[in-house]
């Protein structure tokens, strides 16, 4: 099954369909707002309104360009984009990721349409937000950085902020120590500097792919193509022939250099914190793509839904059908937003005792960042902290229901964690234990609907 709006991979024409289809899902805002805080807090003040439309900002002072944010705010906009509802979602990235399509090599593309180079190059002439009073500088919050295998092609593609360090240089964070991180350490051992592509503004399945938890041999880029349902159609960076989509809106190419540290943070992290936390990396930009007509497309950065969901959907979708394949009891997993990227929700019908204990095991040992699991039984909303709570605070007993484990390797960006990056993770049983006595208050269907008809009149 094609996933909905992948006909075309250019991100304009996504948002010009996705306006005609869901105007109620798209908020244009024409007022002139500032580059700097006024996007976050008109996101965090929609938030606070129980509203999480995609926006798109005509009149950003002084960028010269629109802007459009929020676009993974809603799990509802991401299953339109898989082509499904939400109660799919994880089945369905997990299938379609799985179904991957190498990419298609173009002639051409409109991120070819302006080149610089060299000594022509100025990153004073990106347009960058500064999110947050407390952050050092403008960021790149939604620069997808791929680097290439030079022997096979392969290609690795992951999230890193970036801040302008010089005309010709930006400072950024390898902090999730994932497989850019691994690539540039073996780089550095060699002495060498290693080649990448930044790519700013492709279409939001792309930009999905670019999360997955995918084993480090995997291109997201062939991940891309299988949540498209059709081949990411791509064009060669002008020095080092990296792979990139044609219709980016920017393309930046160069080398991360090996050995140099230079000052980057603070910067308002998933965690809700300013965080400092960062391997200093200098990477040093050879030469600046874009199309004639380029937006900015920023994630909102923070802990907000949308900087949360990009990575939690591929997060939940791969541990969802990796504990239902091991653990058949499990019906569904969440991740909170009040647990950032630390707190999951796992419902299961438990069939004998102790299995929510490993499940929750399970979960605790695969998942890298998880501090926090707590178990209840599928009559529990996981997506609802508060019915969560009330499970804790009726089929809960802190003195058998608990346990802990201490060691783990957790975030470098927790600020709790220890000075070498160690956490405790924590397990609570909040399912209905052997000789549990009680019945859950109800109300009936038709009482229900009676109720919805006669508020609907008021």
């Amino acid at each position: 099954m094609r996933a909905v709006f992948s006909d075309s991979q250019d991100l304009h024409e996504f948002v010009e369909a996705y306006s005609e289809a869901h105007p109620d899902d798209v908020l244009t805002i024409a007022d002139r707002v500032s580059p700097v805080e006024d996007i976050s807090a008109i996101i965090e003040e929609l938030a606070a309104r129980g509203r999480d439309e995609l926006l798109h900002l005509t009149n950003v002072d002084g960028l010269g360009v629109p802007v459009v944010t929020n676009m993974f705010a809603s799990r509802r906009r991401i299953g339109r984009l898989l082509g499904c509802e939400v109660e799919q979602l994880h089945s369905t990235f997990d299938r379609l990721a799985h179904q991957p399509l190498k990419p298609r090599e173009v002639a051409s593309g409109s991120v070819l349409s302006h080149v610089v180079e060299g000594d022509d190059v100025d990153l004073a002439s990106l347009p960058l937000l500064t999110h947050f009073a407390s952050d050092r500088a403008p960021y790149v919050t939604s620069g997808v950085v791929i680097v290439e295998d030079p022997a096979t092609g392969a290609g690795n593609m992951s999230y890193h902020r970036a801040m302008m360090h010089s005309s010709t240089s930006l400072a950024t964070s390898l902090h999730s120590r994932g497989h850019l991180w691994r690539r540039q350490e073996e780089a550095t051992e060699r002495g060498e500097n290693l080649p990448f592509a930044m790519v700013l503004g492709g279409h939001p399945l792309f930009m999905l792919a670019a999360a997955a938890r995918v084993p480090a041999e995997v291109d997201e880029r062939d991940v891309a193509g299988g949540l498209m349902g059709a081949p990411l159609e791509v064009v060669r960076t002008p020095r080092y022939g990296i792979r990139v989509p044609a219709s980016s809106d920017y393309v930046l190419e160069g080398v991360i250099e090996a050995g140099v540290e230079v000052e980057e943070g603070p910067f308002g992290e998933f965690t809700g914190y300013s965080s400092d936390r960062s391997t200093h990396t200098l990477a040093g930009i050879d030469t600046m793509m874009r199309r004639e007509d380029p937006i900015l497309c920023d994630v909102a950065a923070g802990n907000s839904a949308e900087h949360l969901n990009l990575s939690r959907v591929p997060r939940e979708s791969e541990m969802s059908e990796k504990l239902k394949a091991r653990f058949p009891a499990v019906t569904a997993v969440h991740y909170p937003n009040s647990g950032t990227h630390f707190h999951c929700y796992v419902s299961l019908r438990q069939r004998r005792p102790g299995e929510a204990r490993q499940v929750m095991l399970g979960l605790l040992g695969w998942d890298p960042y998880l501090k926090t699991v707590i178990a209840v039984d599928d009559d529990v909303d996981i997506t609802d902290d508060q019915d969560v709570l009330w499970a804790l605070a009726t089929r809960f007993q802190p003195a058998q229901d608990l346990f802990v484990v201490d060691g783990f390797p957790g975030s470098p960006l927790d600020p709790s964690s220890s000075s070498v990056g160690t956490t405790s993770r924590l397990a609570l049983d909040a399912t209905r234990g052997p000789g549990f006595e009680g019945t859950r208050i109800a109300l009936s269907a038709p009482a229900l609907d009676r109720a919805r008809e006669i508020v609907a009149r008021l």
